[in-house]
């Protein structure tokens, strides 16, 4: 086995090493001298070995329970209970009949005012009171004449209310003369029903010259 020349050097220089830092520690005082340390002496303790513990001693047996007696059925009768006077429930009371709803009495339809009455006869039969028409002059002078018919209407009371020229005389005068006369005619009115009506009649007129 071949030795390193460099490996003796260098274990020397570590030995020294350790010499010099072994003689600090000395200085210091922090390894104690030799004589200075204590021996200690170690006891070994045997281990503790818990004994036996004593197993505890079984109860006694306690006694069977002995089971129950039936007892003996009695047969219950039910009474019958008392209702206080405030607890009783009254019968429900019948609902009122509705009462019956009242007749509507419907409303008649507004009579219309019956039509006028149509004279069979001419105007002057139920007139007492009536006057000729006057002749205009300025016909008599012309010469003119003619015959018309006039429709003329009453009211309740008699009175002429309309007259219509229906049959013309040919002449205006002599249709106006005829209209003049006939209102101021009083007459008497149909009844109808007890009441007095309105009525519709035909007068007819003829105008003649007569001579002196």
């Amino acid at each position: 086995m071949k030795h390193n020349p460099a490996f003796l050097p260098g274990v020397m220089f570590v030995l020294a090493v350790h010499g010099a830092l072994l003689y600090y520690l000395f200085k210091q005082q922090l390894i104690p001298p030799p004589q200075q340390l204590a021996t200690l002496m170690v006891n070994f303790i045997p281990s503790f070995q818990p004994k036996e513990e004593s197993k505890p001693e079984p109860p006694p047996p306690l006694p069977k329970p002995q089971p129950p007696k039936k007892p003996k059925s009695q047969q219950l009768v039910a009474e019958k209970p008392v209702v206080a006077e405030s607890e009783r429930v009254a019968p429900p009371s019948l609902p009122e009949p509705e009462p019956e709803p009242e007749p509507v009495a419907e409303a008649a339809p507004p009579q219309m005012s019956p039509g006028p009455v149509t004279l069979s006869s001419e105007l002057s039969v139920a007139c007492p009171e009536l006057n000729a028409p006057a002749y205009p002059a300025l016909s008599r002078r012309l010469g003119e004449e003619g015959k018309l018919m006039l429709r003329v209407e009453l009211d309740e009371k008699g009175h002429v209310n309309v007259v219509q020229v229906i049959d013309s005389s040919g002449f205006k005068r002599l249709d106006e003369a005829a209209m003049a006369a006939v209102k101021t005619w009083r007459c008497n009115p149909p009844v109808r029903n007890g009441q007095p009506a309105r009525a519709i009649a035909l007068q007819p007129f003829n105008f003649v010259l007569q001579g002196d």
